[in-house]
């Protein structure tokens, strides 16, 4: 009988890990983005065309961020926990990613949930120990990850130099990935 149950535990693991890879594959399906990206459609929001709500949030390190300062450059805008595996498993590659162009005017800005974790100081602990150099803006009331819908984590926004939503990318983003999303847009 325990060896029947194995088999079901075994049968149901299988089926929620394949409902979740296809799941996440429907999710991160993008839209064509045309090479000078979508315009503006006057309303502000998290859908595609929509210029990205501003917020200012205070940053590892002191000072803060406020998004709306940053017009001019392409940003990525990452919703992220230290508890939460994908999160860290695609830290490394948003860190090269950053350096590699940051010169270039690419911005990436790590929204942390602040609210989820033990301590801010935890969260700092986690930048020193991956060496994350761009930006960690702590959320402690979930209002940034409430606007911008973090239901699953990471979510990704790419938001182009006129502060207008291009993609949203739900799950670990990749250097190219990263690449691929920026260079389509402005």
């Amino acid at each position: 009988m325990k060896k029947h149950h194995n088999v079901w535990a075994i049968a149901v693991l299988l089926g929620l890990l394949g409902w979740g890879i296809i799941d996440a594959e429907i999710l991160n399906r993008q839209e064509p983005i045309a090479s000078s990206g979508e315009q503006a459609n006057g309303q502000i929001g998290v859908e595609k065309g929509n210029t990205a709500p501003d917020f200012e949030l205070q940053q590892i390190g002191g000072g803060t961020v406020k998004l709306s300062d940053l017009r001019g450059k392409k940003v990525i805008l990452n919703l992220w926990a230290t508890w939460c595996p994908p999160c860290r498993a695609e830290m490394p590659d948003m860190q090269r990613y950053y350096e590699e162009n940051k010169e270039k005017g690419a911005v990436i800005l790590g929204v942390n949930l602040t609210d989820t974790e033990s301590s801010p100081e935890a969260v700092a602990d986690f930048v020193k120990l991956y060496g994350i150099s761009f930006p960690i803006l702590l959320d402690p009331d979930k209002e940034v990850a409430n606007v911008y819908k973090a239901i699953s984590i990471p979510t990704s926004y790419i938001i182009d130099s006129n502060g207008v939503v291009q993609n949203k990318y739900i799950g670990p983003m990749s250097e190219e990935i990263m690449e691929n999303m920026l260079s389509a847009i402005k």
